[in-house]
C-alpha cells in the first residue's frame, strides 16, 4: 500500500493538473450534492481513448483505440436505470442521445429537409429524432448528466482522482463505470521536448538540450524517431483502496485472443479487488461480454443473433470462442445482412443488457453495506 501511494504521489506531484479540472470540479461537486441529497445513485462513466503528447506544445501524440461507443450507450441506459451520471469523456469522442447522429457514415444533415423556409426533420427520421430528443431533454430538464472532457492520460488521470474524492461520501451508493481505453504507457512530463519533434536532421535538436542531459522519451537519431515511453501507474487499487473505498467499481478487460480473455478478467478481479471486470473481444464485443464478479460467478451475456446490431469489423463466427461451455454459433449467419434481423424486431444494443445487471449488483452491494 506505502507503494501504490508513493507512485501516486510522485505522479500528481510532476504531472500538472489539466486547466480545466477547478470547473469541473465545481460542476461535479455541486452536481453531486444535489443527488445526494436526493438519495439518488451516482455513476462516473469514462469513456473514449486517452492520448500521449510526445511534445509540451503538442503536435504529435500516441492515440488508442475508442470512439466512446459503449460509454455513451451505457450512460443512457444508466439513466434510464434512475442513476444520475457523470459522464467523463475524451474531447470529441461519442456523447449520449447525440451519438445516434454523430460519428455516422451519414451526415447529420442528411436527416434534414427544408419545408416552406423551415428546417425539419425528414419525415422517415421523425419517430426516432423525438424518442431521441425527449430522453435528453429529460435528463436535461432532471440535472441528472453532467458531462466532462480530457484529452490526455494526465488529464484523465487527475480528473478520476478528483471526482473519485467527491463520491467518497455517497459510499455504495456510488458506482464507477470504467469504460475509458486507459494507455500503459505516457511520457513523463520532465522528459518531454517543449517545441514540435522535427523529422529532419537539420533542424533536429539537441537530444540532451531540453532535459538536463537526459535523453528526452521522443527524439530522433539519425532518421528513425525514438520513443522510450513509460508505464502508467495502475491506480484502480488507489480508486478501491482510497479514494472511493465504499463504492461499486466496474472496470473493463478487452483482448483480442479468446484464450486469455476469461483468465486475463479474473486475474484483473483478483489483484484490484473491485467489484466487477466486463470481459470483451474486439471482434464480438458489441454482441457478447463476459461478467466476472466478486458478487456472482463467471457469466455470459449475449445479444441473440435475430436481434445483433451491424457491425463491419465484427465477426459473428467468433461469438462464444472465448466460453469453453459454449456450443459455437453456425458461422454460416452473416450479421452484416439486412435479413438477419426480422421485420419488426429492432436490434437490441448489448448495454441494454448490461446495465440492468449491474444495477441489480450494485442493489446487492448497497443491501450488504453497514449502516445503509
Amino acid at each position: 500500500m506505502a507503494t501504490i501511494a508513493a507512485a501516486e504521489h510522485d505522479y500528481f506531484s510532476h504531472e500538472p493538473p489539466p486547466k480545466n479540472l477547478k470547473p469541473n470540479v465545481t460542476l461535479a461537486r455541486e452536481f453531486i450534492d444535489r443527488h445526494a441529497g436526493e438519495g439518488r445513485r451516482v455513476v462516473l462513466v469514462t469513456s473514449g481513448g486517452t492520448t500521449v503528447p510526445l511534445e509540451t506544445q503538442t503536435v504529435r501524440y500516441i492515440d488508442n483505440f475508442s470512439a466512446g461507443t459503449r460509454g455513451a450507450t451505457s450512460a443512457e441506459y444508466f439513466l434510464e436505470n434512475g442513476y444520475a451520471v457523470i459522464f467523463l469523456h475524451r474531447q470529441f469522442s461519442l456523447l449520449p442521445y447525440s451519438r445516434h447522429y454523430s460519428h455516422n457514415t451519414r451526415s447529420f444533415l442528411d436527416f434534414m429537409v427544408e419545408e416552406d423556409g423551415q428546417v425539419v426533420v425528414d419525415t422517415q427520421h421523425q419517430e426516432q429524432m423525438r424518442h431521441v430528443l425527449r430522453q435528453y431533454q429529460e435528463a436535461k430538464r432532471e440535472n441528472k448528466l453532467l458531462i466532462l472532457s480530457y484529452v490526455t492520460i494526465t488529464e484523465y488521470l487527475w480528473n478520476l482522482r478528483e471526482l473519485a474524492k467527491l463520491m467518497k461520501p455517497l459510499r455504495s451508493k456510488a458506482m464507477f463505470y470504467l469504460a475509458a481505453a486507459v494507455s500503459d504507457f505516457f511520457v513523463p512530463q520532465d522528459r518531454m521536448v517543449e517545441h514540435k519533434i522535427q523529422s529532419s536532421e537539420e533542424f533536429a535538436a539537441d537530444p540532451n538540450s531540453d532535459s538536463g542531459g537526459k535523453p528526452p522519451a521522443a527524439r530522433t537519431e539519425g532518421r528513425s524517431l525514438i520513443i522510450d515511453l513509460e508505464p502508467v501507474p495502475k491506480f484502480l487499487k488507489q480508486l478501491v483502496d482510497d479514494w472511493a473505498p465504499n463504492a461499486m467499481i466496474v472496470s473493463f478487460k478487452l483482448e483480442t485472443d479468446p484464450n486469455l480473455l476469461v483468465k486475463k478478467a479474473t486475474h484483473a478481479l483478483k489483484k484490484y479487488a473491485h467489484h466487477l471486470v466486463i470481459g470483451n473481444l474486439l471482434l464480438t464485443r458489441k454482441w457478447e461480454v463476459v461478467f466476472v464478479s466478486s458478487l456472482g460467478d463467471e457469466r455470459w451475456i449475449r445479444v441473440p443473433r435475430s436481434r445483433r446490431t451491424k457491425s463491419f469489423s465484427g465477426v459473428e463466427s467468433l461469438v462464444g470462442a472465448a466460453d469453453p461451455g459454449n456450443v459455437k454459433e453456425d458461422s454460416s449467419h452473416s450479421i452484416t445482412a439486412e435479413s438477419t434481423i426480422p421485420q419488426g424486431e429492432p436490434a437490441v444494443e448489448i448495454e441494454s443488457l448490461i446495465i440492468p445487471e449491474i444495477t441489480e449488483l450494485h442493489t446487492r452491494l448497497i443491501e450488504k453495506a453497514p449502516g445503509e
